[in-house]
C-alpha cells in the first residue's frame, strides 16, 4: 500500500479552530480556516453518564422489526457505546485529513479538501445524507485521492471535497428557515469555486442525492456532470400497464409511503418536537439511526451484518457531540412534499443503482428523465448507504461514472 496521500492538517503557524468555538471563522467572510476536532472530555463523560442511566422500554410484542429498532439490537449496540466505544480514535482518524471551515451566505461550512498530488485529478464534491454524515465516506477517500494505490490508475485520481450539510456535523446551524436544497447547492458551487475548482464534478446519495440533482437542475456554471445513487425518475402517475420491472419499483414506492416514511412525516412536520428526545437522549438517538441503518441498508434488517458497532456509532456521535438531531430533522421542514418524483435534468447524468435502495427504478425512468444520461449500472450488493456499506462497489462506480469526464 503506498503513503496516505493528505495534505497536513495544520502547521505550527497556522492557529487551528476547535469545537469549542465552532464558528470562530476569519473576519474576512471568504477565508478558509484549519479546523480540527477536539471534544472536551467533560462531553465525553457526561455522554458516558448517560449511558450508564439508560432507561429501556420493555421488548416489542412481535418477533420482527415491524414495531421498529428491537430491544435485543439496540441494547447490545447501547451496551458497546457504554463499555468499549473510544471517540478518540475517530476523532484522530478524520483530523488525519486536511478540515476546514468557511462562511458561504452568513452559515460557517465544516469540509474535508483532500487533494490528490496525481496530476490532472477530477474535483468532486460529495454530499452526505440522513441519517448519515461526513463518516459514510471515510472508507472511500484514499481510493480515491490515491488510486494507484487501491487498484486504480493515475488518471482515477479525484480532489475531494466532503461538506458537512447546514444544521449536521460541524456545519452551522441555521437559525431562521432557507437553507434548502437550491441553497446549499448554490453554496456548495461558491465552496468549490473558493478553492480554486471553476470545473468540477458532484456526487450524492439520499439528501446528498438531493443536492445534487437539484446543482445538476440549476446547471451551475463549472459542473460539468453528476452522479446519483438514489436517482429522482418516477414518473407521475405511474404508468397504467407497467412492465414487471416497472411495477417492482412502483411496489417499493407504495411500501415506503404506506409503511417506512412516516419518519419523514414526523421530522417534516415536528423536528422541533423529536429534536428534544434526541438531544437529551442518546439512547434515543441510537435507535432513531439505528433502525434507518437497518432497514435502508442491504443487510436484510441486520445492519450488524454489514457495519461494525464502531462505524454505526461513529456516525451516531457525529449526531450526538454536536447537539445536531433536531437541526438535522429540519431540513426535512425545508422540503415538504419530497417524493421520488422525477427531476428532469440537461446536463450529463451518471446513475448507480444499488440492489438495497429504498427503491430501485428501471433504466427506462431515468433515460426519460435525464437526457443526457450517459453512464447507468446495477450493482451486485449495497444499499442506500452506499459508500459506507460498499466502499470497493462504490470506488469502482464513481470511477467508471466520471471517466469520460476528465
Amino acid at each position: 500500500m503506498g503513503a496516505l496521500l493528505v495534505l497536513p492538517t495544520c502547521t505550527s503557524d497556522i492557529p487551528m479552530t476547535n469545537f469549542s468555538n465552532p464558528s470562530n471563522l476569519s473576519t474576512d467572510n471568504t477565508a478558509i480556516v484549519p479546523f480540527r476536532i477536539d471534544i472536551p472530555q467533560v462531553e465525553l463523560d457526561d455522554l458516558k453518564r448517560r449511558l450508564d442511566a439508560t432507561r429501556l422500554p420493555e421488548r416489542e410484542t412481535v418477533g420482527d422489526a415491524s414495531q421498529g429498532a428491537q430491544l435485543r439490537q439496540v441494547a447490545a449496540l447501547i451496551e458497546y457505546w457504554r463499555t468499549t466505544y473510544d471517540w478518540r480514535r475517530l476523532e484522530s482518524r478524520i483530523n488525519a485529513y486536511p478540515q476546514f471551515k468557511t462562511e458561504i451566505d452568513g452559515l460557517g461550512i465544516h469540509f474535508l479538501h483532500i487533494r490528490s498530488l496525481h496530476e490532472n485529478a477530477l474535483p468532486v464534491v460529495m454530499t452526505h445524507g440522513w441519517p448519515g454524515s461526513i463518516v459514510e465516506f471515510l472508507d472511500v477517500i484514499d481510493p480515491l485521492v490515491n488510486p494507484t494505490a487501491h487498484g486504480g490508475r493515475a488518471e482515477d485520481a479525484f480532489h475531494v471535497v466532503l461538506p458537512s450539510i447546514p444544521g449536521y456535523g460541524f456545519s452551522d446551524k441555521p437559525t431562521a428557515k432557507g437553507w434548502d436544497r437550491t441553497r446549499i447547492g448554490r453554496a456548495w458551487d461558491v465552496l468549490m469555486k473558493r478553492l480554486g475548482y471553476h470545473e468540477y464534478v458532484a456526487q450524492g446519495g439520499d439528501w446528498g442525492s438531493v443536492v445534487t440533482t437539484e446543482m445538476a437542475r440549476l446547471k451551475l456554471d463549472g459542473l460539468r456532470a453528476v452522479h446519483v445513487n438514489l436517482p429522482f425518475v418516477a414518473p407521475t402517475p405511474f404508468p397504467e400497464n407497467p412492465t414487471i420491472e416497472e411495477q417492482a419499483a412502483i411496489a417499493q414506492c407504495m411500501r415506503f409511503a404506506e409503511d417506512g416514511s412516516f419518519y419523514h412525516h414526523l421530522q417534516t412536520t415536528r423536528p422541533q418536537t423529536i429534536g428534544y428526545s434526541l438531544a437529551d437522549s442518546p439512547a434515543g438517538l441510537a435507535a432513531w439511526i439505528y433502525e434507518k441503518l437497518g432497514a435502508w441498508s442491504d443487510s436484510g434488517g441486520e445492519p450488524e451484518s454489514v457495519f461494525t458497532y464502531d462505524q454505526m456509532l461513529d456516525n451516531i456521535m457525529m449526531y450526538w457531540l454536536t447537539n445536531s438531531g433536531a437541526s438535522s430533522a429540519r431540513m426535512y421542514a425545508e422540503h415538504p412534499g419530497l417524493t421520488f418524483a422525477a427531476v428532469p435534468l440537461e446536463i450529463p447524468v451518471a446513475v448507480s443503482v444499488f440492489p438495497g435502495e429504498i427503491y430501485t427504478p428501471p433504466r427506462a425512468w431515468a433515460e426519460r428523465t435525464f437526457s443526457q444520461m450517459y453512464y447507468w449500472n446495477r450493482t451486485e450488493r449495497g444499499g442506500h448507504f452506499a459508500a459506507f456499506e460498499q466502499p470497493a462497489i462504490f470506488v469502482s462506480e464513481v470511477r467508471a461514472a466520471f471517466a469520460s469526464k476528465r
